[in-house]
């Protein structure tokens, strides 16, 4: 069974937290989302290319799910959250997907 990429994964958090918490209305349920596809991912940035890289990639998703805050006051919130997402998913790839 091939693996899902990192870069999937990882924007997949990104979106899927926000999704989830916007239309739960359960913020924590959100943050669940966002977690656990961020260990998954860092995980396989890990196994694809070592720890600094995984360490790299890990604070970008932070910063990515921080960042989409202020964006969103000035381009609203789903273009924000993709537009972060669609930023980790290519500096995932280039980093531990594109070898594979």
């Amino acid at each position: 069974m091939a693996k899902v990429p990192s870069s999937v994964v990882a924007a997949s958090g990104l979106v899927g937290g926000y999704g989830v918490a916007r239309w739960t209305r359960k913020r924590q349920l959100g943050g669940v989302v966002l977690a656990a596809a961020g260990a998954a991912a860092a995980q396989q940035w890990r196994e694809r290319a070592g720890g600094k890289a995984a360490g790299a990639l890990s604070v970008a998703y932070v910063a990515a799910f921080a960042g989409s805050h202020p964006l969103a006051k000035k381009v609203g919130a789903w273009p924000a959250v993709f537009g972060v997402a669609g930023a980790v998913a290519l500096a995932s790839w280039a980093v531990a997907d594109r070898r594979g």
